[in-house]
């Protein structure tokens, strides 16, 4: 009896141990350690904090795959490698205009820019040393980063850089999750293509003023996938010691970024979510393993439509009321929203996304009090909407009125409310509080149904 037992026991075990060193070695992170005492400079934090403050940011993905209509960076993966980079002949974005487009961020009421300067198809939107699979070798043959970076500069907008660490098109990157482009001749060899990375960088980092971030992608495809979208053990590590260090020693006000999907590694300065508002884990989102960083600001990249990129026939599916709402529900949990353009070949922004950053800036040309600035309140997010806090000021956005009913009911809340009123119309709501509980009494009319948000501020003593 005790040796079946005993015999029993041994798959347990083994399951066990495995489970462990997924644990301890898995999540994604096994190899690398990230910058190991990194102490951020006094700019840096500064950084952080108007980071914090911005709440909104243009993300822009374009590149040769534009002029495919597929998907920016995926175009490449399987395909041949050799008619991919035809497409090179025929990028030519003669209408791309930089100031238009910072002044169209301005106008939405975004504060920064995150451009990719390299996707997955190692495509380089800028002019490098290092590579001629470049916005330089087209017939347009301009530096689109160096554009962009005057006019962000010139306009008071702060420029984050998109950089790829997957590649599918170079020979020195070594296969990972995702197939690489098909017909590359050479080996691959690891060293030689961190050391790429570096230079390309440095390239970034010295020769178009302060970049005020570095966004990385592609930590994925370097590590095991174990299903439910989780992460196993890392394959190869990406040398984050070397590379960040790097980064904070050309700039050190530079904030990193890393859409790896994991807890964050020391040397990041702020921490990203690929449509995922922090903590949920919905939309489409592959946050499964990734631990929230309390210390850190936080953002959240999305999408208008379907794609990043410019895809034929993609669907601009969301209304400017949804994206307005994914604004308010990034500031419910102290998050950045950072929406998404995908310009044509031709280099312009298309009229259905224009149409909605507009809405969403003219929505904060009166709201923007209520957005930027704040953080994250006590309360978390509700069915009616979120709570943000700043200063003295509580923002109740109650975005989906209908089920408010006649009363919030605010527990535990910690401080003294001295006055309520609606944001719209200055006009006082009653309000009532109790031991550890306000019970705030909505306007006698009702909220306004179509609007695309109600707005309670309660003045507050901390």
């Amino acid at each position: 009896m005790y040796t079946e037992l005993y015999r029993m026991k041994i798959p347990v075990l083994i399951s066990l141990f495995l489970f462990s060193l997924l644990i301890c070695n898995g999540q994604g992170n096994g190899l690398d350690k990230g910058q190991v005492g990194y102490q951020p400079t006094a700019e840096n934090l500064q950084n952080r904090e108007w980071f914090k403050d911005a709440h909104f940011g243009m993300f822009i993905h374009w590149g040769v795959s534009s002029v495919l209509g597929k998907e920016i960076g995926w175009a490449l993966s399987g395909q041949n490698a050799n008619e991919y980079r035809q497409n090179i002949h025929k990028f030519n974005p003669e209408k791309f205009d930089a100031a238009a487009v910072v002044k169209l961020a301005k106008d939405a009421g975004m504060k920064y820019i995150t451009f990719t300067t390299r996707h997955h198809d190692s495509f380089s939107m800028f002019d490098t040393r290092y590579s001629n699979w470049s916005i330089m070798g087209t017939p347009y043959g301009k530096d689109v980063l160096k554009m962009l970076s005057d006019e962000c500069h010139k306009q008071g907008i702060r420029l984050f850089c998109y950089y790829s660490l997957t590649d599918f098109f170079r020979p020195d990157y070594c296969q990972g999750n995702v197939k690489k482009g098909a017909g590359i001749l050479g080996e691959c060899n690891w060293d030689a293509y961190i050391q790429f990375i570096k230079n390309q960088l440095t390239e970034i980092l010295t020769n178009y003023g302060p970049i005020s971030g570095i966004w990385f992608d592609g930590h994925w495809d370097q590590v095991e996938r174990i299903g439910n979208d989780r992460n196993g053990r890392q394959l190869r590590a990406w040398r984050y010691d070397e590379i960040y260090k790097l980064i904070h020693d050309l700039q050190p006000g530079c904030m990193i970024g890393n859409n790896h999907h994991i807890a964050t590694f020391p040397g990041e300065d702020y921490q990203t979510f690929e449509r995922d508002l922090p903590g949920s884990n919905i939309g489409g989102g592959f946050s499964a393993d990734a631990k929230i960083e309390e210390e850190l600001p936080l953002e959240s990249s999305d999408i208008i439509g379907r794609s990043w990129g410019f895809v034929t026939n993609d669907t601009i599916n969301k209304s400017a009321m949804e994206l307005v709402h994914l604004l308010i529900g990034s500031a419910g949990v102290g998050s950045n929203l950072l929406l998404n353009i995908g310009p044509t070949p031709e280099g312009e922004v298309r009229q259905a996304q224009k149409e909605r950053l507009l809405v969403i800036g003219d929505w904060l040309k009166v709201y923007g009090e209520t957005i930027y600035g704040t953080r994250k309140s006590f309360m978390n997010p509700a069915d009616w909407g979120v709570a943000v806090e700043k200063e003295d000021k509580i923002y109740l956005h109650i975005i989906h009125p209908e089920k408010a009913g006649s009363q919030l009911y605010l527990s535990k809340f910690p401080y003294k409310v001295n006055k309520a009123y609606c944001f719209e119309t200055g006009k006082r709501v009653y309000f009532k509080a109790g031991k550890g509980t306000s019970v705030i009494n909505l306007p006698a009319p009702g909220l306004n149904p179509m609007a695309i948000d109600n707005v309670i501020v309660l003045q507050i003593t901390r």
